[in-house]
């Protein structure tokens, strides 16, 4: 199941980002500085971000001897992901996918979710970062239509280096303006 993530899902979150991400893996307070910006702490037409988890389906999960509510070793949250829209351009901001779950398409769904929201929103371009040394990472991006525009050096607290990359969400707008101007010049004109 896929849902908003809450600021009571950040615990089990956070020990998953600290798991999958163990050199760049985001300060805690930065996870609720972004839910801050989401719907519902404010309203939809100023949002600017959306994250949502997917948890595994509690008839589905394995039961994990004495773990409490919040421990992050019973497994509930699978993966999660995160976007922020500030027109005209969206960005993935996370996505991650628990190592049980990977390879079942779980990434692709929430990426899916995240350009959904994106085109909902009216963005012309979604962008993401990715470390050069994820590949996998990188083939869940291009199988989805992402394109690699740009390296950034030293982006991630490692030094690492980031691909940017971009999906177009719509035409670009000189090809959009060049069709319409070829419409306008073959009609009527004063000369």
């Amino acid at each position: 199941m896929i849902r908003a993530m809450t600021a009571a899902d950040v615990p089990e979150v956070m020990a998953l980002e600290r798991q999958l991400f163990p050199h760049d893996a985001w300060p805690e307070r930065f996870l609720y500085d972004e839910l801050a910006q989401a719907e519902p702490a404010v309203a939809a037409h100023r949002a600017t971000r959306k994250y949502w988890v997917a948890e595994q389906d509690q008839h589905d999960a394995a039961p994990v001897p004495d773990a409490a509510p919040s421990d992050p070793q019973r497994g509930s949250i699978l993966g999660y992901a995160g976007m922020m829209c500030v027109l005209p351009l969206a960005d993935v901001q996370t996505l991650a996918v628990a190592p049980q779950a990977q390879g079942e398409g779980l990434g692709s769904r929430l990426l899916g979710l995240i350009e959904q929201e994106s085109r909902r929103r009216g963005a012309e371009d979604l962008l993401l970062e990715v470390r050069i040394d994820n590949p996998g990472a990188q083939r869940l991006y291009r199988r989805n239509g992402f394109e690699q525009i740009h390296l950034r050096r030293s982006y991630y607290p490692d030094g690492g280096d980031a691909l940017i990359m971009r999906k177009r969400l719509t035409e670009p707008a000189a090809a959009v303006g060049a069709v319409g101007s070829e419409q306008i010049t073959g009609g009527a004109s004063h000369g």
